[in-house]
Formats: structure tokens, C-alpha cells, sequence
């Protein structure tokens, strides 16, 4: 059995929808199909719900008429019977007047922001399952409600998932597509929650590790994962194949194509990924498994909005716990840090998260001396297999660098990350100098990548 990822952009559209039942049906086996909400409906649910905590209900009543005049028309167009465009409109009646209702509620809560929130992925699957039906496919809608389960501190709980999941399979032995949503499932009060932006990646994989899948494909609009970033840099190509930790590296540190989370379920598992492109289904893409070329410097990515925090010991050298204090008080305030040089007496770190700042840098100051922090910084991660007997690969960057100031380097802590923190001004400058002078064009004609 496979799991099939398909985004926003990839059902955004009545022909997409249509596209993609073709593409889940020309290929034989039993199919998880996760979909997420139509583009731009998330954003609007999510704003709809802000004018309903502001107690706005006029604003939020016409937002939710824009959107539901979308969905009439998009219905129209995605069905080809009178009795599918019937239950479709059916669809669309039914949630949009639950959607209706929850704006209404004074106050409104956390609780109501996570039920409206998930209203996109209810809809896409239902509508989409529907025109399966008309079309005559044997197919079925698992909810996601009843099998996703995350526990109280955010975290899936992969061993309940699969039970509840694995029991549903067992009930539809004959269904040959499985239909689910990404993106949702309920929190341990049995209430509606998420996996965050872009969970459903997250959604997938946690489902291909759970069922133990032949392979896990997320189906977006690009061929597969780029060596840099496409959108600044014009000279990139996909890359044909990753491992596990190179995928999460370029994940955690940028690379959209990919939600952060989604490698974790995979490689526990042991679930290869293939990352697809609904636009040409034929293009091979970028598979992601444990073991991959062995090419020395396969991608860059970047990491934006970063907070570099400069920490200086009060105390003598030599003096022990300093580190431990200091990190105890990124613990309390559950902020993640991304890189971290240190001295005998000194250690900087950044977070990308600034929003207990304040808080961390008054504790730290009780004993420690801080330089004013720097603002506006980007994470420049170059991801490849840069084990400990290989040579000159710093140099290679360092040079390529050479013209750009640099504020921290870390590399050594994995065999797979070498990065590098400057002011988010170069960033551009530093990824499109990496690309030339890192990678080039003969690499395509070796088969490692595919010229674009």
C-alpha cells in the first residue's frame, strides 16, 4: 500500500481534482490518498476567525459568503451529473452552515478557531470523494477525526494511530483508494486540533509509518526538491535523490517543498518519500530514503527571521555549568535553538522564534553579560555528506563566501550541515554565489541531477 500527498495547488482547481483522480487510478494497489484544503481556503478561514474573535460577525458573515460563492462555483464545475453536483451542493450546504454557526459564538475561543480551521480539509475530501463516486471508483472517506490522535504536548501519538487506522483498513478490505484529510485530529480532550502549517505532509507520513507503506509520495507544483532556491536563484535544478537526514536538514532550515516534521514517521519506519509534481507526473522527482548518491554538497537552503543572542560568562575560565544554566532557560520558555558557537567563556546561539525574548534575555542577564542581539539575520544551511574524512569542504564555502560578512559558523555537530549566519541583506547575494560556485551544470549530464 502507498500514501499519496496532494496540497493545496493540487486540488485548487475542478480539472486538478480531475487530474489527480487519473493519476491515483492509473497505477495498480491499494492507495491513501491525503488531501489538504483548496488553496486560499485556509488563509480565509483563518481571517474569518479573527474578525469573529474581534466580534466583527458582519465582517466574518461576508467573508464566509466570498468563500462559499468560490465553493458553488468551483462545484459546478467538478461534477459531471446531476446527481453528483446534488451531493456536492449537499456538501458545501452543510459545512458552510456549521461554518456559520461557529462565527456566531460569543466568545470565541481557541476551540472555535480549530473547528473552523479544519472546515478546509473536511470539505476538500468530502467533495472529492464525491466525484469518486459519481465517477464509479471504489473508494472510501476515512476521517481523520477518528483515527489522528496528538497527545498533550502536540506530539502524534504514532502507536494509537496505527491501531485505529490498521482496525479501519481491516473493516474496507476491498476499498481500493482511501481517502483522508491532512492537517487535522484531536487533541487528548477529544477536541478538534492540527498539526500546524503545513501538516499535511506531517499527515502522511505519519500515516505511511504507521501502516508501514511501500512508499509515501507528497504531490506538489515543483519537480521535486531543488538544489537552492528557485524563487531567487535562476540557475537550480531538482535533486534526484536525498537521505532521510539530508531531506530533514533542508526542511528544517527552508526548503518549502518540504514540512519540517514530515521526515521524523518516514525514517522511523523506514518509508521512503518521493516528492512528485502534479504539473508533469512524469518528471521523476526526488526520492528520499537511506542511503543516496554519494555526492559531497547536494543543497542549500535558507532560514529567515532569525535572532542571534550573544551570552558572555561573568565568572573566571574554566568555571563548569555556565552552558547548562544557559540553556535551562531556553528550556523553560520551550524556544528551540537552531545554531550554537561557544568559548571558554562566551556562547551564541540563535532562535527563530522571538516571541519570549524579553523573558529569555532578563533571566540570562542574572548571570550573564549579553551584546545587544541581531535582528534580521538568515540561517545559510548547505546540506551534502560532509563526513569527518572529507576534505576541503569548508574551504569550498568559506571561498565562495569570501566577499560576505559572516557572524557564526557552525559545521561538525552533523555529518550532513554546514551553516553559516549573515545579515538576511546578502542573503540573496550568498545563495546565488553558492549556487555558481558550488555546483555546475556537468552534474546533470553525470545523472545526479536533471537539467532544468
Amino acid at each position: 500500500m502507498q500514501v499519496w500527498k496532494f496540497g493545496g495547488t493540487s486540488v485548487g482547481k475542478p480539472e486538478r481534482m480531475h487530474s489527480i483522480r487519473t493519476l491515483i487510478t492509473s497505477t495498480e494497489g491499494r492507495k491513501i490518498v491525503v488531501l489538504s484544503a483548496l488553496s486560499g481556503t485556509t488563509n480565509a478561514l483563518i481571517s474569518m476567525g479573527e474578525s469573529a474573535k474581534a466580534n466583527n460577525e458582519a465582517e466574518a458573515t461576508q467573508k464566509l459568503d466570498e468563500l462559499k460563492a468560490h465553493y458553488d462555483s468551483f462545484i459546478q464545475e467538478l461534477y459531471q451529473t446531476n446527481e453528483g453536483l446534488a451531493t456536492g451542493r449537499k456538501i458545501v450546504e452543510n459545512e458552510f452552515s456549521f461554518i456559520r454557526s461557529l462565527i456566531g459564538i460569543r466568545p470565541f475561543t481557541l476551540k472555535q478557531e480549530k473547528e473552523l480551521v479544519a472546515q478546509g480539509e473536511l470539505l476538500s475530501t468530502q467533495m472529492f470523494q464525491a466525484y469518486l463516486a459519481e465517477q464509479g471508483e471504489n473508494s472510501v472517506l476515512f476521517p481523520a477525526l477518528e483515527f489522528m490522535r496528538i497527545d498533550a504536548d502536540g506530539e502524534p501519538e504514532l502507536e494509537v494511530i496505527e491501531k485505529k487506522l490498521t482496525a479501519m483498513l481491516d473493516q474496507h478490505p476491498d476499498k481500493q483508494l482511501i481517502i483522508t484529510q491532512g492537517f487535522i485530529c484531536r487533541n487528548p480532550r477529544r477536541q478538534v486540533d492540527n498539526l500546524k502549517r503545513g501538516g499535511s505532509d506531517y499527515t502522511a507520513s505519519l500515516i505511511g509509518g504507521a501502516i508501514r507503506a511501500e512508499e509515501i509520495q507528497i504531490w506538489t507544483d515543483i519537480d521535486g526538491m531543488h538544489n537552492n532556491d528557485p524563487r531567487i536563484v535562476k540557475r537550480t535544478f531538482p535533486i534526484r535523490e536525498l537521505t532521510f537526514e539530508e531531506a530533514a536538514e533542508l526542511a528544517y532550515f527552508g526548503a518549502k517543498i518540504l514540512h519540517p516534521s514530515t521526515i521524523t514517521p518516514a525514517k522511523m519506519r523506514e518509508v521512503p518519500v518521493r516528492l512528485k509534481n502534479t504539473m508533469q507526473p512524469e518528471a521523476p522527482g526526488t526520492l528520499i530514503a537511506n542511503q543516496s548518491t554519494d555526492r559531497e554538497i547536494k543543497a542549500i537552503a535558507a532560514k529567515d527571521n532569525i535572532t542571534a543572542i550573544y551570552i558572555h560568562s561573568t565568572r573566571m575560565l574554566n568555571a563548569y555549568g555556565f552552558l547548562r544554566r544557559v540553556f535551562e532557560v531556553f528550556e523553560k520558555y520551550k524556544t528551540p535553538v537552531d545554531m550554537i558557537t561557544t568559548s571558554e567563556v562566551s556562547v551564541s546561539v540563535t532562535i527563530d522564534n522571538p516571541e519570549n525574548l524579553a523573558a529569555i534575555t532578563a533571566e540570562l542577564r542574572e548571570f550573564a553579560d549579553l551584546e545587544e542581539h541581531d535582528l534580521e539575520q538568515s540561517i545559510i544551511c548547505i546540506v551534502g555528506n560532509f563526513s569527518a574524512d572529507k576534505e576541503g569542504i569548508a574551504l569550498k564555502v568559506l571561498d565562495a563566501m569570501k566577499h560576505i560578512p559572516i557572524r557564526m559558523i557552525s559545521y561538525g555537530a552533523s555529518e550532513h550541515n554546514l551553516s553559516l549566519l549573515i545579515h538576511s541583506k546578502y542573503k540573496a547575494d550568498a545563495l546565488n554565489v553558492l549556487n555558481e560556485r558550488l555546483f555546475y551544470y556537468e552534474d546533470a549530464m553525470k545523472g545526479i541531477f536533471t537539467a532544468p
